[in-house]
């Protein structure tokens, strides 16, 4: 397989891209406060571009890294209410499934990959 390829695996009804980690068939239980994700994220991508111009107007490094630091934490703000909205919803749902336990094995996955990310 080339770099540019990816690897697709069948998990319960849902196909899952390896190098993604998306799931086609699958949608998110956040769709009642899709706005408000979309206009907290539209935000987030203003505070990013801000900070490439500081970094081309060449200001003071902790002046940067304070303003990474906010990315970060709003990204987090994101990404925490996706997850509880997550289980709140597709896990509540699936708790009762014949696929709870790859649900919870997905879910852990993910719940790994937040905390590898904060070490």
């Amino acid at each position: 397989m080339t770099d540019t390829e990816t690897s697709d695996t069948k998990t319960s009804d849902t196909k899952t891209n390896k190098a993604t980690g998306s799931s086609d068939e699958r949608t998110g239980s956040y769709g009642y406060r899709k706005d408000e994700l979309r206009k907290r994220l539209s935000r987030i991508e203003g505070q990013v571009r801000g900070i490439g111009r500081m970094v081309e107007d060449e200001k003071y490094c902790v002046d940067i890294l304070t303003q990474i630091a906010a990315v970060r934490a709003a990204v987090d703000r994101v990404a925490l209410g996706v997850m509880e909205d997550h289980m709140k919803g597709c896990m509540a749902e699936a708790a009762s499934s014949d696929d709870a336990a790859a649900h919870l094995g997905e879910l852990m996955d993910v719940l790994e990959r937040f905390v590898a990310l904060r070490r």
